[in-house]
């Protein structure tokens, strides 16, 4: 009889048996796949440092760093290069965004009123935000939210391929409550997001920039989890087909083979969790089966610096639907990080697919990696062929929290109380960076916790 299994090695799974082990209690993972990280994956070639999933941590929520510190990373968190510049694909240029933003949204007007990134209607329609009423306390989609206090221009350039492109969704389902609580919690506190960012200094930028890293790449910090974790502690290439019982429970593996525990913690993704949890409760299977998921490429490219003119100035550039591009973004991965290529190379990685753009992950490798370096070339003025390809795909890895995603979410735990030593993490709940992936693990590891 095992106290504690956890289903699923990715981050979420790592830093609750990290949050467990702290509180003396010895955890068992169960993970389908040869490896422990999920979509942190890093590879190492060559010279280059490819991060193939996310590449930063958010400073601005601890959890993150605060974990790297009580594993001896602390010294190695590194801030991203300036100059730090932002760029937005407008009319087949790359405009860069304004400084004084948060989430792009301005906080002051004067590098706003100089942007070539907005017309002049758009720039006063922007400014009179300060004068819109307070909403109604309810929720909406991030372009409803973001048109009616800053416009239709705010909505196209900045919530479009910013707020709903850092999830790869679309921004008129994407719930504005669940996944930018504190512009709600601005507009009904100060009656605007401009008086409110202007009166919380918070929301200045930092000198050190927003983002931190690792030298060798993000999964630094699984690789690190799992070597303190232990090898004992993973059980790899192990899925688990259903949970059934009332405690303790029996996770019935792909193998029939099965596993008792009086505590399961289920990491994996909602559409995963569901089709585990079927067996324990319908109503509680459907609910995480409503939680929608896109699916996203990452495309890296290793090219001579002397193939690019562009003076790769920033960290990369997004791209508005209405610009008809593939790419929903790049970046300029060798410009954000020190030690990311070679002496004389660079390394750039651009991003597909997502909600609105469900069809580009139909291509193979190859047609991907060559019409994203041709949308890159021609906006960079690449020649030659690079170096490096590598494409990685993320199917039905990226949870899109709609409108109406904390309700889904109530009715969840709602059902979930009914059978205690059942619990759910993960990015398809309640929080979808690493920062809240780990936050959210810790706390649920504790509840776990004090049932043992």
């Amino acid at each position: 009889m095992n106290d504690v299994v956890l289903i699923g090695a990715g981050i979420s799974g790592l830093a609750a048996a990290w949050e467990l082990r702290r509180r003396g209690i010895a955890p068992l993972i169960l993970e389908r796949t040869a490896r422990a990280g999920g979509v942190i994956l890093t590879e190492r070639v060559g010279g280059f440092v490819i991060d193939g999933g996310p590449d930063s941590l958010l400073v601005q929520k601890p959890a993150a760093v605060e974990l790297c510190r009580e594993l001896g990373l602390g010294d190695r968190l590194m801030p991203t290069l300036p100059p730090r510049t932002a760029f937005v694909l407008k009319r087949g240029r790359l405009v860069p965004l304004p400084d004084a933003s948060f989430l792009g949204l301005p906080t002051r007007v004067g590098p706003f009123v100089r942007s070539p990134l907005f017309s002049l209607g758009g720039k006063i329609r922007m400014a009179t935000e300060l004068l819109r009423a307070r909403g109604v306390e309810r929720d909406e989609s991030i372009a409803h939210f973001i048109g009616r206090r800053f416009g239709r221009e705010a909505v196209e350039y900045l919530a479009e391929p910013l707020l709903a492109g850092i999830h790869a969704g679309d921004v008129h389902q994407l719930s504005i409550h669940s996944l930018f609580p504190r512009l709600v919690a601005l507009e009904q506190a100060h009656g605007s997001i401009l008086r409110g960012l202007s009166a919380t200094p918070t929301h200045t930028a930092s000198t050190q920039g927003a983002f931190v890293s690792l030298p060798t790449g993000i999964a630094e910090l699984p690789e690190a989890l799992a070597k303190a974790l232990g090898p004992d502690v993973f059980r790899y290439n192990t899925s688990v087909r259903q949970i059934s019982g009332s405690g303790p429970y029996k996770l019935t593996l792909d193998t029939d083979q099965a596993i008792h525990a009086r505590v399961v913690i289920v990491t994996v993704p909602a559409w995963s969790a569901a089709q585990m949890l079927a067996s324990l409760d319908t109503p509680l299977a459907m609910r995480s089966a409503d939680i929608p998921y896109a699916s996203t490429a990452t495309v890296a490219f290793g090219l001579g610096r002397d193939q690019i003119r562009h003076p790769l100035d920033g960290s990369g550039f997004v791209v508005p639907r209405r610009e008809r591009q593939m790419l929903m973004a790049a970046t300029w991965v060798s410009s954000k990080w020190p030690h990311r290529a070679p002496d004389g190379h660079v390394l750039l990685r651009a991003f597909v697919g997502g909600a609105t753009d469900p069809a580009a992950l139909h291509r193979n490798d190859d047609d991907l990696a060559e019409l994203a370096l041709g949308e890159l070339s021609a906006l960079l003025d690449i020649t030659g062929e690079p170096s490096l390809v590598r494409v990685f795909r993320w199917v039905r890895a990226t949870p899109q929290y709609t409108v109406g995603h904390a309700e889904r979410v109530r009715v969840i735990e709602e059902r979930l109380a009914r059978f205690p030593g059942v619990f759910v993490t993960g990015s398809g709940y309640r929080g979808t960076g690493i920062p809240d992936c780990i936050a959210d693990a810790r706390a649920t590891a504790a509840k776990a916790a004090a049932l043992i």
